[in-house]
């Protein structure tokens, strides 16, 4: 909501000092965001006046039209004479008034005026358009063409009102009645503790049966219908500058004076108006629902097929508009148009006047449901005062008659719906209760008449809402109402003091170390939305009887497209790292630690937990036991560079090894042993996947895999080439730890160190000889590594020759070469045991 200040101050006397950030000061402390306070005029200097034209010399000999005219601007020029400017707008003719900024003025953006000879001639000045002059588009698409009453010479920065202060408020959801400038000055009224002009205190006539017939077939749609006639308008009547001037500074467009005329009254009173060309209605005006295969061609041009559910206005023919959302084509005040043969100038000269409450969900259905948002829907949906409905329409007539030369018809039409003032009842130290601050009775009770709610009893409030503000309906309410308008900055600030000996649990503990430790190998944390749609574990393959296939449906999802729970980490991640190589960022490494969600047996119906009192641990019980079982997995990907190029050397590209590293990383955190051997699974690469598996609770069981990713899924997914990712079940890792991690106790004594080479077949995981080997060599080793695999005729066909390096230290005593020679043979002995190794030359 765009709220100027100088009509602002028609509703509240402001001290005359006040600027907008000091309002703007106010309204926050008061519980609203003002988000900018915008400087009109900011840059703008004179001089800029009212000129008329006199002559005007079309100049044909350049590409474009240009204008040479001598513009008669009276004594501001200094001179009297007529002052000579070059135009190339073609929207105003000799006669007419325009405003004209002399040379030494400057506009918005810096832009200095000073004589200058161009198109062989000499322009002293310019004509201006509202573009230029920083006021936006006035509809036009061309220069100011003012009205004739205006005297040439004068300022015209004072009569378009140039110079003001805007501030742009969001209104929030639950503040309807702010989105006019009445909700606004009462806002500021009690935030400095002044007197409001309401707006809406008219002298309105009583309802009578003459007026224009109406009738409600709806009332639950439509609890309040008023209507007002006025005829006799001047077709050619234009909106007043000071109207026009308003509208743009609350970010509206002037469209005719009709149609802005409601628009102020909108703007004014929060109360959506709108006008009927009565000629082109065709017998009463009814409030109905939408008969199924409808259509309806509103204002913006588009025909529209209705909803049962649509609200809609309608006549004899048809429906005329959608409800409290726009109206249609076919009654739409028409505009002035001049009779070519008998100069005669035809247009709108009887309107009806809706003004009308509707209900809030069903306006915001239609809304939503069509795709229209408007300023009308905006405020309705948010909850406009039904009582300001006949003030509106009045208003609107009052300004037609004045601006317009109507005759109001003495009929009145108000058609309601019988309700009740929502009453309700708190003690009155309830809002200290929420507080933790003594505000006392009188202050509640203040507090609580500057909203304007009438306010009886003692110890017990019984509190009776305005109109105007439908989101009280509780004490919690009335409570807020009061802590915003005494200054949430006046809460006391107290810091919760936990009890001793909590703090992180050890499952909380160990996904932050295994998210440390995978920042700390380069990866980069991606946080996704946990949905998906079902076709994407197509594309990856993922086989039809896989567990990850049973999905989580949403009843309502945020996309159509994704309305399942996610089972697995890597669409998520995937669809990242393709945004990211996208966009050139072509070496990426990221990780995800998050809950997967698979589906557990027949699907529940979890039951409404209150909300005035802790669940029991049986409420508590029955959510969880329909909800679908939650794993905490993690997951990396990988492409590009792994190793930058540079003067150190060549770098070198990520691969699958680098993915199986990173669940190694992951289960040393977690205290875990990860068995790491050859497998097959969906997107992997057959020849480049890791199964990852671990013994947890007595029994080993696989918990992910890792490796490169089948060159198909590379291409379903629009991936880089040689794309690497891993995923694992990080509960189960968790499971299978021995308990918390310890650091490693280091030994002050020597390294042993024996290299072994054993020729096993090709097919043999150099990871299961590993494992034979560090099984076999005790506890006097402290590391392997394997740093060489050679395959060629000295080794055989078929055969393999893997070579380790073992590093053997005790913890009390230099060993000897006998020991760690000793060692080095169990474990060959083992290796050879289980796998069939050989050492090389032997």
């Amino acid at each position: 909501m765009r709220v100027p200040l100088s009509w602002l101050r028609e509703y509240v006397d402001l001290p005359a000092t006040e600027t907008g950030r000091d309002v703007q000061a106010k309204l926050v402390s008061a519980g609203l965001e003002v988000e900018t306070v915008e400087q009109l005029g900011a840059g703008l200097t004179g001089p800029l006046v009212v000129g008329r034209v006199l002559t005007i010399e079309e100049l044909t000999e350049f590409k474009k039209p240009i204008r040479f005219c001598t513009v008669d601007v009276g004594a501001a020029n200094g001179t009297g004479e007529p002052q000579e400017i070059i135009c190339g707008a073609r929207n105003f003719a000799e006669g007419d008034k325009v405003v004209v900024a002399l040379p030494g003025a400057v506009l918005p953006g810096d832009f200095r005026i000073a004589e200058r000879k161009t198109y062989g001639k000499v322009s002293r000045g310019m004509i201006c358009s509202g573009d230029e002059l920083g006021m936006g588009d006035d509809g036009s698409h061309g220069i100011i063409v003012l009205p004739p009453e205006y005297e040439v010479g004068i300022d015209a920065t004072e009569l378009l009102e140039l110079y003001d202060e805007v501030l742009d408020i969001a209104v929030t959801p639950d503040r309807g009645y702010c989105l006019s400038m009445r909700g606004i000055a009462r806002e500021v009224a009690t935030a400095y503790g002044l007197p409001l002009r309401d707006p809406a205190l008219l002298d309105v006539p009583a309802p009578n049966s003459y007026g224009y017939l109406v009738k409600v077939s709806d009332p639950i749609g439509c609890d309040r219908f008023t209507a007002r006639t006025v005829v006799g308008l001047d077709p050619e009547a234009r909106s007043p500058i000071w109207l026009q001037r308003r509208l743009q500074k609350a970010g509206m467009r002037p469209i005719g004076l009709a149609v802005d005329i409601t628009n102020y009254v909108m703007l004014e009173l929060g109360q959506p108006l709108h006008a009927y060309d009565r000629t082109r209605l065709d017998g009463p005006i009814t409030v109905r629902r939408a008969e199924p295969g409808e259509k309806l061609t509103t204002l913006d041009g588009t025909v529209r097929v209705l909803d049962p559910a649509d609200l809609l206005i309608t006549d004899n023919r048809g429906p005329i508009g959608l409800a409290g959302v726009m109206g249609g084509a076919n009654t739409e005040i028409a505009d002035a148009v001049t009779d070519s043969q008998t100069g005669e100038v035809r247009g709108t000269t009887e309107v009806v006047i809706e003004a009308a409450h509707f209900d809030a969900i069903s306006i915001a259905r239609t809304a939503r449901r069509h795709k229209l948002s408007s300023e009308a829907s905006k405020r309705f949906e948010r909850g406009v005062d039904p009582q300001a409905a006949a003030a509106a329409a009045q208003r609107t007539v009052d300004l037609l008659v004045l601006l317009a030369g109507g005759t109001a018809e003495a009929g009145v039409t108000e058609v309601l719906a019988p309700s009740a003032p929502r009453a309700i009842t708190m003690p009155a130290d309830h809002p200290d209760r929420v507080a933790g601050v003594t505000y006392g009775r009188e202050t509640v009770v203040r507090r609580l008449q500057e909203v304007g709610c009438d306010v009886s009893g003692q110890d017990e409030l019984v509190v009776t809402a305005p109109s105007w503000r439908p989101d009280l309906t509780e004490p919690n309410d009335l409570a807020e109402e009061v802590i915003r308008l005494e200054g949430y900055e006046n809460l006391p600030s107290t810091l919760p003091k936990p009890p001793a000996g909590r703090g992180l649990t050890e499952r909380q503990r160990t996904h932050r170390r295994v998210g440390r430790a995978l920042a700390g190998a380069g990866y980069v944390e991606a946080l996704n939305y946990p949905f998906i749609g079902k076709e994407i574990l197509d594309r990856l393959d993922i086989p039809a009887d896989d567990p990850c296939r049973q999905v989580v449906t949403l009843v309502n999802p945020l996309s159509d497209e994704e309305p399942a729970l996610r089972t697995t980490l890597l669409p998520g991640l995937l669809a990242t790292l393709r945004r990211n190589d996208g966009r050139g960022s072509h070496d990426v490494a990221l990780f995800e630690t998050g809950l997967v969600f698979r589906a557990a047996g027949e699907p529940g119906v979890a039951v409404r937990l209150p909300v005035d009192r802790r669940p029991t641990d049986e409420e508590i019980a029955g959510v969880n036991a329909v909800l679908p079982h939650q794993p905490r997995h993690a997951a990396v990907v990988l492409a590009g560079a792994r190793e930058q190029a540079g003067w150190w050397g060549g770098g070198r590209p990520s691969d699958w090894a680098d993915a199986v590293e990173a669940a190694r990383t992951v289960a040393r955190e977690a205290g875990a042993e990860l068995i790491v051997r050859q497998g097959q699974y969906g997107p992997w690469h057959p020849g480049r996947c890791a199964e990852l598996a671990v013994v947890a609770d007595g029994e080993e069981r696989v918990v992910g895999h890792a490796g490169e990713l089948h060159p198909r899924v590379i291409k379903a997914l629009h991936l880089p080439a040689r794309t690497c990712a891993m995923e694992l079940d990080l509960d189960t890792v968790e499971r299978a730890s021995a308990g918390a991690v310890r650091a490693p106790r280091i030994s002050a004594f020597p390294v042993a160190t024996q290299d072994v080479a054993l020729v096993v077949d090709r097919q043999v995981p150099s990871a299961e000889v590993g494992r034979a080997l560090r099984e076999g060599a005790g506890e006097l080793l402290e590391s392997i590594r394997l740093f060489d695999v050679f395959e060629g005729e000295q080794i055989g066909e078929g055969r393999k020759s893997l070579a380790y390096a073992l590093r053997f230290r005790a913890a009390d005593r230099t060993l000897t070469v006998e020991e760690a020679s000793a060692a080095r043979d169990a474990a060959v002995a083992v290796a050879a045991e289980r796998t069939g190794a050989v050492l090389r030359g032997a």
